[in-house]
């Protein structure tokens, strides 16, 4: 039996905050050790960005489209 689109999304959804929340931990983790390596913490600052868009678009496909 195939799990429907929506579960699907919603799943994929969690996942994403999961990882949103683990990056955030670890950009702090790196802030607060002191002499954080700045190229590495613009790049996890990027990633965490591209995951809250991916989450929003995800998030809009799930929200059914009402007429006008």
């Amino acid at each position: 039996m195939t799990t429907p689109i929506p579960e699907l999304t919603q799943r994929r959804i969690i996942e994403l905050e999961v990882e949103h929340r683990d990056l955030d931990a670890v950009i702090d983790a790196l802030i607060l050790g002191g002499l954080p390596d700045e190229l590495q913490l613009r790049r996890l600052k990027k990633r965490k960005l591209q995951l809250k868009d991916h989450i929003t678009l995800l998030k809009i496909q799930l929200v059914p489209d009402v007429p006008a």
